[in-house]
């Protein structure tokens, strides 16, 4: 056959897809807590929850053990108005967020539910829980979401954010999604939230049993930087710096910028990669993924893995003295020039922070 007479064909070629929609709405948001409150990230998927659609019930998902999970669960339920049910696992089992027993926990939680929709930030402990889980329930979850545009349509980057992919999902339910936590932000607390908490509920895990995955993994420490400034992900304002600030040393002229202006400190995975920061602070496809008010970056030459972790920042400012640094394509205001001269000239003239 020619190929003129084949691409006719194709042409003339006519497919039907049949979708079927969510009868029903119902949503588990798997939450991650700390210090006995729930993490902005988490608040952020139940923003996201309530993009799939107007009547759906949202049900959040709790796990640990002790007085934490209890302060927990209570802020939980006045943290949010569309929460409707907070369930809490409280397990030793459950103390540290391992992937194995987190799966477990959805798996039951799932069985016995039948939500529509499993939904965690696309964190660390959302990327670690997720895949395993979708794994025990036999489906293929959707990673890294941007936008809901319906129950079953949603839309996610590729090729380091330099596309946007928009995916129907057509597999049976559960759909399970990871969001991106900046582009679902969350809004400011309603002051008669207490007056109307969701309600708080057991999970009952005695069916759980001992499972043969659990003990796979094992918790070792966290290690973690106490500082007063504000954390990375969820910062109004980031200075970060990359390979041009040259060294270690050099970089504590970005620590006090940052101070001084009330900022979080972010770096490049070159600047991590040299040692001048430890890799918690990298922000990037591979590391965190922020979108501050404003974004200052000093040394950053524009790499597209580091500018899929911070082009939606509502306002980039670069400094960089190469006038052909990629960064100033995503730039809103650019300066040509050497941070060395440029850092000590803004710490003397900016005011400090109230």
């Amino acid at each position: 056959m020619a190929i003129g007479t084949m691409l006719s064909a194709f042409r003339n070629l006519s497919i039907t897809a049949r979708i079927t929609p969510f009868r029903s709405l119902s949503t588990l948001v798997l939450a991650e807590h700390e210090g006995g409150l729930i993490k902005t990230s988490s608040l952020s998927a139940v923003e996201a929850a309530k993009s799939l659609g107007g009547d759906n019930s949202i049900s959040l998902l709790l796990a640990g053990s002790g007085h934490s999970l209890k302060d927990a669960a209570e802020h939980a339920a006045s943290s949010h108005p569309s929460i409707s049910q907070v369930l809490i696992a409280d397990s030793d089992k459950f103390i540290y967020p391992l992937a194995e027993p987190w799966a477990k926990l959805v798996h039951l939680v799932q069985q016995s539910g039948g939500y529509s929709h499993i939904i965690a930030a696309s964190g660390s402990f959302g990327k670690n829980i997720l895949p395993r889980a979708a794994a025990l329930l036999d489906i293929s979850p959707i990673t890294d979401v941007t936008k809901i545009s319906g129950s079953n349509l949603f839309i996610r980057p590729i090729y380091a954010g330099n596309a946007l992919s928009t995916v129907r999902y057509t597999g049976s339910s559960p759909c399970m999604l990871s969001i991106r936590a900046t582009s679902f932000p969350v809004a400011s607390e309603s002051a008669d939230l207490k007056s109307n908490a969701a309600s708080i509920d057991q999970v009952d895990l005695s069916i759980l049993g001992e499972d043969d995955s659990v003990g796979k993994s094992t918790y070792v420490k966290l290690s973690s930087q106490i500082s007063e400034r504000p954390d990375l992900g969820n910062a109004r304002i980031v200075v970060t710096g990359g390979r041009g600030v040259k060294s270690a040393e050099n970089f504590k002229m970005i620590d006090k910028l940052a101070e001084k202006i009330g900022a979080a400190v972010g770096a490049t995975r070159a600047a991590v990669d040299a040692g001048f920061v430890p890799n918690d602070l990298q922000v990037g496809q591979t590391g965190k993924i922020v979108a501050p008010e404003l974004y200052l970056a000093f040394g950053v030459s524009g790499a597209i893995q580091h500018i899929a972790g911070m082009r939606d920042s509502k306002v980039i400012v670069a400094v960089n003295k190469d006038a052909e640094a990629p960064i100033f394509q995503v730039a809103d205001y650019g300066l040509v020039g050497d941070l060395f001269d440029v850092i000590p000239e803004l710490l003397e003239k900016l005011p400090e922070k109230k």
